[in-house]
Parts: structure tokens; sequence; C-alpha cells
């Protein structure tokens, strides 16, 4: 594996969808779409393998990247298979260039596919995120992981509040609720379990992104460094719950069901 290193005991092993069932299940869990986690593209595939009968796995989030050569043979390789729903930039050659016209070309290939752009992005790469939904108006793009802001209970700094403005205004964009524990930077295991210490964040995105456009998402296993998946979970469900059953469902199912396309 490229990625984690082998002296990473907690994550450094096999991680499988029995797993995931047997931990997610008793929360109400009925399926996830898995984002990669590999600089190989063959790992494309055996994530798609994984989906067999029974399998949790509604979709794949594929790791290709924009403006390489080859990009639209993989493409269309992938793009077959109904599983595929999309690829995620961002996590290993560096960030998406918004004045790259290879990257731009691919991205509209993406979404001519009716495929999703999965970014994780830092705070600092919100507005060119900005400009890449405004030059692909049609591409659907999900920022992961809050767009990695750190989290501390107060109130979130005003670049991250910036660059959430400029994303928010594009219609294109989807945030993902993700990271939220892991912006505590408590690798410890020890990430505050209430709420409340991450309202001021969540307050934030639901401020500007609404209910239609925030999904949940766990990222476990990596996730479990600073919190258990449960955590993450009641974490944001006693949040959203104030939201109203609708505004829930829609959370933690429909949106993710519309903006990649799966079937729940």
């Amino acid at each position: 594996m490229p990625w984690p290193p082998k002296a990473n005991a907690l994550l450094y092993r096999p991680v499988l969808p029995d797993e995931f069932l047997r931990l997610t299940r008793p929360l109400g869990v009925a399926g996830t779409v898995v984002v990669e986690a590999s600089t190989r593209e063959e790992d494309n595939q055996w994530l798609l393998d994984l989906a067999v009968p029974g399998s949790p796995i509604l979709g794949v989030v594929g790791h290709l990247k924009p403006g390489r050569p080859g990009f639209a043979d993989h493409l269309a390789r992938y793009a077959r298979q109904r599983l595929f729903r999309g690829i995620r930039a961002g996590t290993w050659e560096g960030p998406l260039r918004s004045d790259d016209a290879a990257t731009l070309r691919d991205l509209r290939l993406l979404a001519e596919r009716g495929l999703s752009l999965d970014v994780n992005v830092s705070p600092p790469g919100l507005l060119s995120i900005a400009i890449i939904a405004r030059a692909v108006p049609d591409l659907r793009i999900i920022l992961n992981h809050c767009a990695n802001v750190r989290i501390d209970g107060q109130a979130p700094p005003a670049a991250w509040l910036a660059g959430l403005d400029a994303c928010a205004a594009e219609r294109n964009v989807v945030m993902k609720v993700s990271g939220l524990v892991e912006g505590t930077g408590r690798a410890d295991g020890t990430a505050p379990a209430d709420a409340a210490y991450y309202r001021p964040t969540l307050d934030a995105v639901w401020s500007r992104f609404g209910g239609e456009r925030v999904i949940f998402g766990s990222n476990w296993p990596v996730c479990t460094r600073f919190a258990s998946y449960a955590t993450v979970l009641e974490v944001v469900r006693s949040y959203v719950d104030t939201k109203g059953a609708t505004a829930a469902r829609a959370y933690f199912s429909g949106n993710a069901t519309r903006v990649y396309g799966v079937l729940a």
C-alpha cells in the first residue's frame, strides 16, 4: 500500500466491507460511497470489485488525475461501470489548478459523463475551487472534510469563511461534513463528543450551503485516530436533528443519493 505508512499500526491493516457492516449496521447505516485512498490507478478496480452482492458499497469515488496524459482513456474504462461515481483530487499530487487548460478539459469530460469531483482542499484553496466551479458549471463538486478547517470550539477563521462564501455562491458545489474530529488535531482519540464544540463550524457550513447541499461523511477508518465512528455520527446527528426530520433525511441520505447518483 502506498498509504498509510507501515508505522501507522492503527490504519496499516486490511479494512474491508465486513468490518464496516459489523460496525455500522447497529448504528442504522444502510450503505456507503467509498472514496479512494491510493495513488495507484488499478486500485480503482480493486474497490469496484469489493462491491459484490450484499456489500454496503453503493458507489466508488476513484483516483484519476485531471490534466494527466491518459485521463480520458482511464475515465472511459471506469465510467462503464455503474458503481464508479466520480473521482477525488487534491490529496496526492497537490491542489487542482484553476488556470490549467488540460485540467479544465478533463473536468468537463467528467461532467459530460454525469460523474462528480470530490476535492480534498485546504482553506486557502477554496477560492480556486470556486473558479473551477464557475468554469465547469455542470460538474458536481463535493468539498471534503469541511475544507480541513482547524476546529477549536471557537468562531472559525475569517479566511475559511470567505472561501466558503465563494464556493457556496456556485450552486454546483456541495459540502461533505466530514473531518470534524480530525479538525481538532487530537490524534490520541480524545476529540470532543459534544456537538456544541463543533457548532460554530457547523453553523457556518449550514448557513451557507443550506439543507440541500450538505452530506454526511465519516472519513472512517481515518477518523478513529481522533474518535470512534459512533462519536462522529452522533456529533452530527444531534446537530442535524434540530433542523427537523426532512433535513436529517436529506443530510444522511437524500443529498448524497442525488449528488453521487447512487441507488440507496
